[in-house]
């Protein structure tokens, strides 16, 4: 059995999919990030593949994405995270139109056109509170797991406002907040309206349409993906695992490549895609 492999090195976690010739997905596996690099990328593909129940020589080609894509020696091919999570995600949800990517240090917005091809992008600015890195500064503060953001975000009653753009001011407005004697509920899923907020402004700016859908870890987070809900007024796509979606497009793309190189017989389930 030949298998590819997509391997995103985000700020957080390592993420690996293995796919077979006909684009099942066979293994996933997802490590801290650490910076030896090369070490995880290949500690997250090994699990993967043990899943899968192949051997590293099974594989037959690497592509990479995320901040480390460019330090792993023993790949084939190298894409940038936004062109891997609008492949995966249109594999999944192939009327989507916008992807929202949230990320431990960033937000990113994403327009497709025709085969899951980036139209147009845009980022948010540097500042932690408009990404998933102030969901886990708040969960420190508030002393609490970070997998209890979302269900304690679904039981609050009365959401507080959070206004601040900057993190630090966030943060403080946290703290009022908890003295004040607002509960951790509506702390956090007026935490989680902010980022939506800021979500709906990065959309607007691409062109929001539907179908949107939400990849990266922070859709993991039910009461993150009930807050984007409300916020656009529309339906989100949220696959069972959001942060593999880029790993996932970048193993659609090494698929792509061995096809072209003659390493996969190309069929009618299996069309030829451009990557852009």
């Amino acid at each position: 059995m030949a298998y590819v492999a997509g391997i995103d090195i985000g700020s957080r976690g390592t993420k690996a999919v293995i796919l077979d010739e006909s684009r099942r997905v066979c293994g996933t596996a997802l490590v801290k990030t650490r910076p030896d690099f090369p070490g995880v990328a290949k500690e997250a593909m090994e699990q993967a593949l043990a899943k899968a129940g192949g051997r590293m020589e099974d594989v037959k080609y690497v592509t990479t994405t995320g901040l480390g894509r460019y330090n792993i020696p023993f790949r084939d091919l190298q894409i940038t995270d936004i062109t891997c999570a609008a492949r995966g995600a249109e594999f999944l949800f192939p009327n989507t139109a916008c992807v929202l990517d949230v990320g431990g240090q960033s937000t990113r917005a994403i327009r497709l056109r025709e085969g899951g091809k980036v139209k147009e992008f845009k980022s948010n600015d540097k500042c932690a509170a408009g990404s998933g890195g102030f969901l886990e500064r708040a969960a420190h503060y508030l002393e609490i797991n970070l997998d209890q953001l979302g269900p304690l975000s679904m039981g609050a009653e009365k959401p507080t406002m959070i206004s601040s753009v900057c993190a630090v001011l966030a943060e403080s407005e946290i703290i009022n907040l908890v003295s004040e004697g607002q509960s951790v509920e509506n702390i956090i899923r007026g935490i989680h309206n902010s980022l939506a907020s800021r979500s709906k402004a990065l959309l607007a700016r691409v062109g929001l349409e539907d179908e949107v859908t939400f990849v990266g870890g922070v859709a993991r987070q039910n009461g993150m993906v009930k807050a984007l809900k409300d916020t656009i007024g529309r339906q989100v796509n949220v696959s069972d695992e959001p942060d593999m979606v880029a790993a996932l497009g970048a193993a659609l793309l090494a698929h792509q490549r061995l096809q072209k190189l003659g390493g996969i017989r190309a069929n009618e389930q299996d069309p030829e895609l451009n990557v852009g």
